[in-house]
């Protein structure tokens, strides 16, 4: 397996490579790298890639990552109650 096809953020099917080259040709933040290439947008709000994206930023332009604009999380697409979790058991 190549190493730069590894899917980074699974809800938008970003891969490193996707990544590494937005973020070489644009050198950007996390933020901008995150608008550029949709990591971080979907169902998830960015809770299991977020850290992935900042880190790949960090290496890329040796900076410790500023969160004066960090990436934000999102809460679920609408709340679910305890009761249609449980399937209405009492």
């Amino acid at each position: 397996m190549e190493t730069q096809s590894i899917i980074v953020c699974r809800c938008e099917e970003v891969d490193l490579k996707q990544l590494l080259e937005t973020a070489e040709r644009y050198s950007c933040s996390s933020r901008e790298l995150k608008l550029r290439s949709r990591a971080g947008m979907g169902y998830c709000g960015g809770r299991t890639c977020r850290l992935l994206v900042d880190s790949i930023v960090q290496q890329l332009t040796d900076t410790q990552a500023s969160n004066e604009i960090p990436l934000k999380h999102q809460p679920p697409v609408r709340p679910v109650t305890f009761q249609n979790l449980g399937g209405g058991l009492s």
